[in-house]
């Protein structure tokens, strides 16, 4: 039987004075695929962030459980140690900070019980992941996220996904600005990763495209700060025919 990875109860939360989310149950297990939908200004992105712990959200009501812990105040780095990651929809550019340097230093801080690898054993590992990730050596010797293109903030994002191996990847609209081509190496790419490894998986997109790399075994949707229906595939391809707004 699975274990629950992420179990979230009457989640309430709000930016600044503005309330998004208004009760959200959601549960998680081990190696599952979820994919969050619902139209604009439900509330997913939110979601997400409040996931991770961002500055910005305050909760106000209910609890976040991640491998058993109460994570519902905890910060955003003792989230990631505990294997919480999220690709941003919008990744920061950082100027001055070496990607492969970056990379390593994630890597080292997130993985202690495996001891820290020098700078030509990380590398070994960093060539082994660009491959999954098809990016050439160069990339690593550019300033994070900086002057990169948007399917290359993505392929980043990906890539650092696939060297922290998370217990939980919260992906935020990863397929948003990629053309077809960069949406199939980065699909490609989440795939091969999440097959190789026992993560689950947190997909949050407005398209059902998607689901043509990707075969979730929920799909959830929100509306109005809410999870107002879940199901399997079958629930997409009746959004395709009535839409958002008059799925019942």
């Amino acid at each position: 039987m699975k274990n629950s990875m992420l179990k979230i109860k009457n989640l309430k939360a709000q930016i600044e004075q503005q309330k998004i989310l208004e009760g959200i149950n959601l549960t998680i297990k081990e190696h599952e695929i979820h994919v969050v939908m619902g139209p604009n200004g439900s509330g997913k992105s939110t979601l997400a962030k409040t996931l991770m712990g961002s500055p910005e959200v305050n909760v106000t009501e209910g609890e976040i459980y991640f491998k058993n812990k109460n994570i519902t105040h905890k910060e955003a780095d003792t989230r990631s140690h505990l294997g919480l990651f999220l690709a941003n929809q919008y990744p920061t550019e950082v100027p001055g900070v070496n990607l492969e340097n970056f990379l390593r230093l994630a890597y080292n801080t997130n993985h202690l019980e495996k001891g820290k690898l020098s700078v030509l054993q990380f590398r070994k590992l960093l060539r082994s992941k660009l491959k999954v990730v098809d990016l050439p050596e160069e990339f690593l010797e550019r300033n994070l996220n900086e002057g990169f293109s948007g399917g290359e903030k993505k392929k980043s994002e990906i890539l650092q996904m696939a060297i922290l191996e998370p217990s939980l990847a919260i992906l935020d609209e990863t397929d948003s600005g990629l053309d077809i081509e960069s949406l199939d190496l980065v699909f490609s790419a989440i795939r091969k990763i999440y097959e190789q490894t026992n993560m689950a998986l947190l997909l949050i997109t407005h398209y059902d495209r998607v689901l043509n790399y990707i075969e979730p075994h929920y799909v959830h949707i929100m509306r109005q700060g809410v999870i107002a229906k879940t199901g399997g595939q079958d629930l997409v391809k009746i959004i395709q025919k009535v839409g958002f707004k008059k799925l019942k």
